[in-house]
């Protein structure tokens, strides 16, 4: 059986930090709610492309710099974006078998768990919404996943022909 091609730890880590950059960037006040889960769509791919290679501790690590970043608790994104990439890897197995339109609906399911513990932690600090517009975030992921996927899938082609 034909393994893929092992991309360059610099291409993931570069690729996350650009991620962080856009889920950190400013956007005007009606646009906030709008704004895809970045660094969780980017912990996901490279979970499922790479899963030797990225797991818990890149979700760790990413969160504690968001954390700093919003001044946010410290370890809240980082439980959030560490419990994203453990249940991601657990299913790994099951989701490189999905057609794009399938990985979206996962995707859209482990963004939105992902996104009821974040809801969940705000209600213990005392700043939280009552409403469910916190889960747009993760529908916007979900819608878009499949491009993400095939962006990132001919640069993964691109990177191995070179």
């Amino acid at each position: 059986m034909a393994r893929a091609p092992v991309v360059p730890l610099v291409v993931v880590w570069l690729s996350l930090v650009f991620a962080l950059c856009l889920q950190v960037m400013p956007l005007a006040d009606g646009w906030q709610v709008f704004r895809p889960e970045w660094i969780g769509l980017m912990l996901i791919y490279w979970c499922m492309q790479a899963p030797d290679r990225v797991g818990v501790f890149h979700g760790f690590v990413f969160g504690l710099l968001m954390d700093l970043i919003e001044g946010t608790a410290l370890g809240q994104h980082a439980l959030i974006f560490s419990l994203l990439t453990f249940l991601a890897a657990l299913v790994y197995p099951r989701f490189r078998a999905y057609s794009l339109v399938q990985q979206s609906v996962l995707v859209l399911v482990l963004l939105g768990l992902v996104q009821l513990v974040e809801q969940w932690l705000r209600t213990l600090t005392g700043v939280f919404s009552i409403h469910l517009s916190f889960l747009i975030p993760s529908l916007m992921s979900a819608l878009l996943w499949p491009w993400l996927a095939t962006m990132f899938k001919a640069i993964e082609r691109r990177l191995a022909s070179a």
